[in-house]
């Protein structure tokens, strides 16, 4: 294991300190713990697989369900000089066997895919032979069925458990209810796994809600105030 989280912390992200539980979640993960990790957006929910990424031996796969998000983390890590790579559309039959064979033997730290990627025998296959330290799955909710996203691809992020049963899981969301969470610890077969809530309150914002007969007068009024930005649902 390399350095502490802490160091990790300062060194890549130029902070001193951990926000909220992540200092709690990653040390759960490098006691080799499954962790449900309920953060807002904005949380710093990356950093509490890719900290232990970096620190674990082996190569840290990431299921995301956005191609942009993928790859918006991919050139995030390799900006700070971190061996990352994104298995997404578009890359040739010969380009994937390349890039898994690198993640195979050392090439990478993180290897980033989406849930439809899994249901390809070659990229399970080259899975089953790699030397994972972490799994994490981005986005969880959408794992049930009961989620606003759900996305049946999700539902074979499981299959990563059958090929290698001793690797943890890190589950990370900002979206889900308790049977919603039940779902994502069920779905994984998180065993005994530590859930995490911090909490959604955002202090700088105000919530308002103003009974009016004349919603259209009542907008006007609001756009001509001179106060700061605001969002109004209707």
């Amino acid at each position: 294991m390399k350095n502490s989280p802490t160091e990790i912390l300062s060194e890549y992200w130029g902070h001193k300190a951990f926000r909220g539980s992540q200092e709690e979640i990653i040390s759960a993960v490098l006691e080799g713990k499954d962790v449900l990790a309920l953060l807002p957006t904005g949380g710093g929910k990356s950093v509490c697989y890719q900290i232990p990424g970096l620190m674990l031996e082996g190569i840290c796969i990431v299921v995301s369900p956005l191609v942009a998000l993928i790859r918006d983390q991919v050139s995030s890590l390799r900006a700070k000089g971190i061996k990352a790579v994104a298995l997404t559309g578009g890359i040739s039959f010969e380009e994937t066997i390349t890039l898994l064979d690198n993640c195979l033997y050392g090439g990478y730290q993180f290897l980033y895919l989406s849930p439809e990627r899994l249901q390809q025998e070659l990229i399970r296959e080259r899975i089953s032979e790699m030397n994972p330290s972490l799994f994490a799955i981005d986005e969880a909710h959408c794992i049930s069925q009961w989620g606003i996203d759900f996305r049946p691809a999700y539902l074979k992020c499981s299959i990563l458990r059958e090929l290698h049963p001793n690797v943890p899981f890190i589950a990370l969301t900002a979206t889900a209810t308790a049977r919603v969470a039940d779902d994502i610890t069920e779905n994984l077969r998180m065993s005994a796994p530590l859930v995490v809530r911090d909490s959604f309150e955002r202090k700088n914002l105000v919530y308002s809600v103003i009974k009016q007969e004349n919603k259209n007068q009542q907008l006007i009024q609001l756009c001509k105030k001179d106060s700061p930005s605001g969002i109004v649902y209707v």
